[in-house]
């Protein structure tokens, strides 16, 4: 019996030992592979010799990726892919003959095939705030593509290589949407090639966005219980309502009313409203009627779903491509004292905003701010 134990032993002390070399076996593995990521990202010391790879018109980051692994230059393909991605470079991936030597770093790889000389360009500029519609009409007004062509690829392509593309719903999980490309189209300066992809055109603006969104920012997003729909949607408000100093006072103010329990559920704001006005700045009857041939004409579902007055909550969608400042504003607003507890704002003609928490105090704000338009007007 004691020799069976000690024997017991032996058998139980050899597994254990196996059972560590064969961690110690996965932590070296595992350790390897990061090293060699890293090496693979960073570029060995000695590149090696020159290879020409050819690029064609068109191609993705996936194909370039693919073709970049056949001539050698790199070893992971799918870790290029996801390396372009995270600093926003697939749109200034270019088509050509470039000269690459395998073993150089990812940023210096970019660099290269970032290089163009065979098309003139066009240098454009977004200002924050502008709608889809509007950018696409730019850039059909550029010689680019036309603005039928801009909207369909940046409502239908597949830009899946950034990660904000994720979190934006189908049409089909948001029926009530105007367009799904609304909000996303980073507002910016771009330069672009005359002759290049309509594809490549939308991925310039979807990838400067894709950048602006941290990873800080999908992790507050989520201690909230928001989504990035959400956020861009009450930006695109605080955006078009603001746009300036008071996008923090502005966007506290429209969480307010958004909160659980609040007595006024619906943002009311003019800049997306059944108004039917030219004076006003209203995005259904600016651009969604346009879009359908006249107000009559919009279907039911999308007015009843942008109408701030009557829908409780957000809107369906964002009615602008909001700035990089009120997107944080809508996020994590850091008001003034006048705005933390307020409902109502009104602004007046010269810039003043005046902030409320009661209808009545509202009521007389808006009196103040009559009484200084009357004064400029009156002065003009």
């Amino acid at each position: 019996m004691a020799h069976d134990a000690k024997h017991k032993k032996s058998r139980k002390g050899g597994a254990a030992k196996m059972i560590l070399i064969v961690l110690l076996i996965l932590v070296l593995a595992a350790g390897g592979c990061l090293l060699a990521i890293r090496k693979e990202i960073n570029g060995s010391a000695s590149a090696g010799k020159t290879v020409s790879v050819s690029i064609q018109q068109g191609s993705g980051v996936g194909t370039i990726a693919n073709a970049l692994k056949e001539a050698g230059v790199i070893r992971f393909p799918r870790l290029f892919r996801w390396y372009v991605g995270k600093q926003g470079a697939a749109a200034k991936l270019q088509y050509g003959e470039f000269t690459l030597a395998p073993g150089s770093s990812y940023d210096d790889l970019i660099e290269v095939l970032s290089e163009y000389a065979k098309a003139e360009s066009v240098r454009l500029t977004f200002p924050e705030g502008t709608t889809a519609i509007a950018m696409a009409r730019k850039m059909e007004d550029a010689g680019l593509c036309t603005a039928e062509e801009f909207l369909k690829e940046a409502n239908t392509g597949d830009f899946s290589e950034y990660k904000f593309w994720q979190y934006v719903p189908d049409d089909k999980d948001a029926p009530d949407r105007f367009l799904k490309c609304e909000g996303y189209l980073f507002p910016e300066t771009y330069e672009f090639l005359k002759d290049d992809t309509v594809h490549n055109y939308v991925a310039t603006f979807y990838a400067q966005f894709d950048a602006q969104i941290t990873d800080e920012m999908y992790a507050e997003m989520e201690k909230q219980g928001m989504t990035l729909s959400e956020v861009v949607t009450l930006a695109s408000f605080v955006q078009e309502e603001a746009g300036n100093d008071q996008d923090d006072n502005v966007a506290q103010v429209f969480r307010n009313r958004l909160a659980d329990g609040s007595p006024y559920p619906r943002l009311q704001s003019n800049t997306s409203s059944y108004v039917q006005s030219d004076a006003d700045n209203n995005y259904l009857w600016n651009w969604v009627a346009p879009y359908y041939g006249g107000w009559d004409k919009i279907p039911e579902n999308i007015v009843a779903a942008y109408d701030t007055y009557s829908c409780a909550g957000l809107p369906a969608g964002p009615i602008s491509n909001p700035g990089l400042a009120a997107i944080k504003a809508a996020l994590t607003p850091e008001p003034d004292e006048a705005a933390k507890n307020a409902y109502f704002f009104v602004t007046d003609l010269k810039g003043s905003y005046y902030y409320a928490h009661t209808l009545s105090e509202h009521n007389a704000n808006c009196k103040t701010a009559a009484a200084v338009n009357k004064s400029m007007n009156t002065e003009k």
